[in-house]
């Protein structure tokens, strides 16, 4: 079923008689029912205001689209979404309603954000064929964050989203980069915390152990970035070797979407982590390849296919999740990390006020 507007999605919904898989473009490889609702017939961006920082699209519009609009006012998404395809091995097209379902956020979450912390409002459908709408379409109007970013990484376990207003940003003037040579986690951690620290608005920091280099950016003005490279890399000389890495945009879309694990076998687990913890909870991992983003707070690992990894690394303060594994063993470990009794009963009552009849994404989010 694909749905091409808000009114016939509702009385899809109101009709359904068992459980559906609510998708986007289909890059994700979302499990579930085989009863399928896609969001890509609902497209265009609907207002889009570059002087108030406002852009309002469809779920189903595509990402590149949203981008090519933005980059034609010299803006952009601020948070930096990833594209899953090259890690996944998927097709389709993102959407930014798949976007805002999944809140994906990139390397500059460190400093701008997340997706939800850039979302104004949402019209979705509910459960019962309802259209609800909450926050804004201009941030003068948004009411009710709350309920918008409850929405904002539900998966579409809540309901099925139709429309999205977002705050953009200016795109910045300049981008420079920073590679400093470390001999191991450890030091790579010590050397993003500090880059971190630092008044710098650093915007990026990641580290490759295959390479052994930590990468450190700064954007905005092109005498600011001059001036703030060059005082990061005084500050940060006692950590390495420092260089200026010559293609700062391809590193980043590289460190975005995880390019050191593309065309790799095994399963990739994606943990949310403490950064000074990083170094200590990757190494019980034993994993195959090890890449780290957002200062060492998030740890991407990939490791031979079927493994256990929450059974290794035992307790620790974060979350796993399974991003890529085959249909046996997101089915045997769950995608996502189990929440504690009190949040599953939680989140299960929350799930019976949006989607009384269970009908969305079922066993996804516990």
């Amino acid at each position: 079923m694909k749905p091409t507007s808000e009114t016939e999605l509702a009385q899809m919904v109101a009709g359904l008689t068992g459980a559906v898989r609510i998708t986007g473009g289909g890059t994700r490889g979302v499990e579930g029912p085989g009863q399928v609702i896609e969001t890509g017939g609902m497209t265009g961006i609907t207002l889009y205001e570059p002087g108030a920082l406002t852009l309002v699209a469809q779920a189903g519009t595509p990402l590149a689209e949203v981008e090519a609009a933005l980059e034609a006012e010299g803006q952009q998404l601020a948070f930096e979404p990833m594209d899953h395809r090259s890690l996944l091995g998927t097709q389709g097209e993102p959407t930014i309603g798949g976007v805002v379902a999944a809140n994906i956020s990139g390397p500059r979450r460190i400093q701008a954000g997340a997706c939800r912390d850039f979302l104004l409002g949402v019209r979705y459908v509910d459960g019962t064929g309802q259209v609800i709408k909450s926050g804004g379409r201009v941030m003068k109007n948004v009411t009710g964050y709350d309920l918008v970013k409850l929405i904002c990484g539900s998966w579409g376990t809540l309901g099925v989203l139709t429309e999205v207003s977002l705050k953009v940003l200016p795109k910045p003037e300049h981008t420079a980069t920073l590679s400093v040579t470390v001999s191991n986690a450890e030091a790579a951690i010590k050397t993003l915390s500090a880059a971190l620290r630092s008044p710098f608005e650093v915007t990026g920091a990641a580290y490759d152990p295959e390479c052994e280099k930590a990468f450190v950016r700064v954007e905005g003005f092109a005498d600011s970035v001059a001036y703030r490279t060059e005082r990061l890399t005084s500050e940060l000389s006692g950590f390495g070797q420092i260089a200026n890495v010559d293609e700062p945009a391809t590193l980043w879309t590289a460190t975005r979407d995880v390019h050191a694990f593309r065309g790799k076998a095994g399963d990739v687990w994606r943990l949310s982590v403490t950064p000074g913890d990083a170094p200590m909870i990757a190494a019980r991992a034993e994993a195959e390849q090890v890449f780290y983003d957002w200062g060492g707070g998030l740890i991407w690992l990939r490791l031979p296919a079927g493994t256990d990894l929450r059974a290794r690394l035992g307790t620790f303060s974060g979350h796993a999740t399974l991003v890529r594994g085959d249909a046996e063993t997101v089915e045997r470990l769950g995608r996502f990390q189990p929440e504690s009794v009190a949040i599953q009963a939680l989140i299960k009552g929350i799930r019976a006020k949006f989607d009384p009849r269970g009908l969305f994404n079922p066993g996804l989010m516990g």
